[in-house]
């Protein structure tokens, strides 16, 4: 049976910010859709980041930092179960749906770091694989089209109905449904194998970053667009 017909696990963080080399996770979801469409299993955290919340960012996702002082978990038992839960997805070969991976895998990355814990890639002895991306992809499928590739933009592309925007179990669950119906719109990607999908996404981000980079470098002859995904290689 084709990927997307089987069963996916969506993963989506919240986070303070998005560098992905300072900021911090805030909620995180990793959420099991059967092939039927329904929900088997999930696991949400709220964590208490350990630093204050912008404003900015509360507007976006709703928690505050009191509210997460209050009501969260501490940062780095949470930071472990929640690469745990990622990696052990990984490990039975089930596909691991992420919008904009690149963010989301590799601030994971930087958290198990910064609290001295394993990444994804040290406990699976190898980098995450198979991810699925539907920005990567819809980027590559449709690459001309007009208008913003955000998830809620994604979700009214495909026909799929967002609940609670930037709650990270709905987004989750969103991401899996926009992945499931591109894979029926464009048969070609749905018919791949996953390892083939997971190795087209790497060449389709790159040169996703290259023509965004050339593109920046009109007016900035400095810009660089990072190539790597899912996730970017730490800095030494």
């Amino acid at each position: 049976m084709a990927w997307h017909r089987e069963l996916l696990i969506g993963f989506d963080l919240e986070t303070t910010g998005t560098d992905v080399e300072a900021d911090r996770i805030v909620t995180a979801a990793v959420v099991a859709l059967e092939p039927d469409g329904t929900v088997s299993s999930e696991r949400t955290w709220l964590l208490d980041p350990g630093v204050a919340i912008p404003a900015q960012a509360s507007a976006i996702h709703g928690i505050s930092t009191d509210h997460a002082r209050r009501h969260g978990l501490p940062a780095a038992s949470s930071v472990e179960d929640i690469a745990e839960a990622v990696a052990e997805v990984l490990r039975s070969g089930t596909p691991l749906v992420v919008m904009n991976a690149r963010y989301d895998l590799s601030l994971l990355d930087r958290e198990c770091r910064r609290y001295g814990l394993r990444s994804i890639t040290e406990r699976l002895g190898t980098a995450p694989a198979p991810v699925v991306d539907p920005l990567v992809i819809d980027k590559h499928v449709d690459k001309y089209r007009k208008g913003k590739r955000a998830l809620h933009a994604l979700c009214a592309h495909y026909g799929v109905t967002l609940e609670e925007a930037h709650d990270a179990r709905a987004d989750a669950v969103a991401a899996v449904r926009v992945v499931r119906s591109m894979g029926e719109r464009h048969r070609p990607v749905g018919a791949m194998s996953l390892t083939d999908l997971h190795a087209l996404q790497i060449r389709a981000a790159a040169a996703q970053s290259a023509s965004l980079q050339a593109y920046l470098r009109r007016t900035n002859p400095t810009a660089v667009v990072e190539s790597a995904w899912p996730v970017i290689p730490r800095s030494r």
